[in-house]
C-alpha cells in the first residue's frame, strides 16, 4: 500500500459531488486509502472554483480534520514545476498538475488519485510512470 496518497481536485470533485461521473469510483477508493491524503494549493483552488458552496464546505471539512492536507511549497519547488511545466507545455500541463507530478518525486511511496488521464503522460523523474489510480472509464481516454 502506497505511503503517500496524493490527490488532485477531479478527484476531491467526484469524491465531494454524488452527480458526478467518477463518485461511486472516488467513494470506493477513498475508503481503501488511508488518510491523509496529500494535495497542492493549486488543486485545492481548483476545487474550491468548481464546487458549490455546499460541497465547499465537505472539503473544508476534510481540510479542518486532516484527512486532507496541504504541505506543498510552491517556493521551494518552483524551479522544478516551472521546468516541468515548460517539458509539457504541449500537453499543455496545468501548475496544479505540476504541482502534483513534483510532489510524486518528492513524497516517499506515492499514488495519485485522479480523473485526469494526462497523468499518463507525465513522466516523474524525466522518465518514470507516475502511480496513479484512475476511474476504468478514464483509463482508455
Amino acid at each position: 500500500m502506497a505511503r503517500s496518497v496524493i490527490v488532485d481536485s477531479g478527484f476531491l470533485v467526484a469524491l465531494v459531488r454524488r452527480d458526478d461521473a467518477a463518485h461511486g469510483w472516488a467513494s470506493a477508493v477513498s475508503g481503501r486509502l488511508p488518510a491523509p491524503w496529500h494535495t497542492c494549493e493549486a488543486a485545492l483552488s481548483e476545487t474550491f472554483f468548481v464546487s458549490g458552496p455546499a460541497l465547499r464546505q465537505v472539503v473544508a471539512a476534510l481540510l479542518a480534520r486532516d484527512l486532507l492536507v496541504c504541505d506543498f511549497s510552491l517556493r521551494i519547488e518552483q524551479q522544478a514545476i516551472l521546468a516541468l511545466m515548460e517539458k509539457y507545455a504541449d500537453v499543455p500541463m496545468s501548475l496544479a498538475d505540476a504541482c502534483l507530478v513534483r510532489m510524486t518525486e518528492v513524497l516517499p511511496d506515492p499514488v495519485l488519485l485522479t480523473t485526469d488521464s494526462d497523468f499518463h503522460i507525465y513522466r516523474r523523474h524525466s522518465r518514470q510512470v507516475i502511480p496513479c489510480l484512475l476511474p476504468q472509464s478514464v483509463k482508455s481516454a
